[in-house]
């Protein structure tokens, strides 16, 4: 009985024993990550894929690891691996060849374009006495020569001044003639320092001369028509007559303007009303710019 009971137990543990020898050890899994990812994992020399990248039926020790990644320092060591699964995570170093030396760049300003020569009135139309602003534009910097054509002294050009450009490219000059100049049509031109550029504009100056008026009778009926004329020596364009007398004309009543001839003369012509009442009467004519005026009379009689 002893021995039965002995064999058994020794049947037993032979059974065992090869149950164990027979059993595989557990392998390992590695999940292999980088930064930056996309790197080529060699294990043991041999290509496993690219991160990130799970390899699984790795037998646990010592194993020889090495990440690629083109531009970054490649990266190697042994390893070792455990049974079941674990992580192995590198960060790839940029490789010294990818080292670029910047040379800041040197930004060379650009070149302002040229500020066009231009010149300006601030009246188109002056009376003797007044102002005139000559302004525009040139280089700053520069100098801009302004020379006055017209009648009388300024014939053949009279040189104004050397005005000066400001940095904004503007220029200005006031012109103060008083009243030592004739009525008339007048040029001012701008020139710059170099004389290779210039520009002009034109303005008329008025004043300085007389306004005359007589009629073509001194007495007439209502409903008749009667003329007025004379001549505008003041550079005026245009004359404007104002008819006062008796009734409703006792505050003025405008009758027209008229132009100016190329002769300086002028002409109009008015027909009274039937009832227009009868009286003497006044009528008055001026220029534009009221720098000289004129009258005369007339009587309108019973009819």
């Amino acid at each position: 009985m002893v021995q039965k009971l002995v064999l058994f137990l020794v049947v037993v543990s032979v059974l065992a024993s090869g149950c164990i020898l027979g059993q595989a050890p557990e392998q390992g899994t590695v999940q292999f990550q980088s930064s930056p990812p996309g790197a080529q994992v060699y294990l043991d020399t041999m290509f496993r894929g690219t991160t990130p990248t799970s390899v699984t039926g790795i037998t646990p020790g010592n194993h020889t690891l090495e990440y690629r990644y083109s531009g970054y320092e490649n990266w190697n060591s042994g390893i070792t691996v455990s049974p079941g699964p674990s992580t192995m995570f590198i960060a790839m170093l940029p490789s010294a060849a990818r080292t670029v030396s910047v040379i800041p760049s040197v930004t060379t300003p650009a070149t302002p374009a040229p500020i066009p020569l231009t010149i300006n009135t601030g009246k188109t139309s002056m009376i003797i006495g007044e102002s005139q602003l000559f302004s525009g534009t040139a280089d700053p910097g520069q100098n801009v020569a302004l020379t006055l054509y017209g009648p009388g002294t300024y014939k053949n050009g009279v040189n104004l001044i050397q005005a000066s450009v400001g940095a904004d490219g503007r220029w200005a000059y006031t012109w103060n003639p008083g009243t030592a100049v004739l009525a008339g049509t007048y040029t001012i031109l701008a020139t710059n320092a170099q004389k290779t550029s210039s520009a002009r504009a034109e303005f008329t100056v008025i004043g300085g001369g007389l306004v005359s008026i007589i009629t073509d009778r001194y007495s007439y009926t209502p409903g008749n028509t009667i003329t007025f004329s004379g001549k505008c020596t003041t550079g005026s364009q245009h004359v404007s007559l104002n008819l006062y007398g008796p009734g409703q004309y006792n505050g003025g009543i405008i009758l027209g303007s008229q132009t100016v001839n190329a002769d300086k003369s002028w002409s109009f012509s008015f027909q009274s009303a039937l009832g227009m009442p009868t009286g003497s009467y006044t009528v008055y004519v001026v220029d534009d710019q009221r720098t000289a005026s004129a009258s005369a009379g007339f009587t309108v009689l019973p009819q």
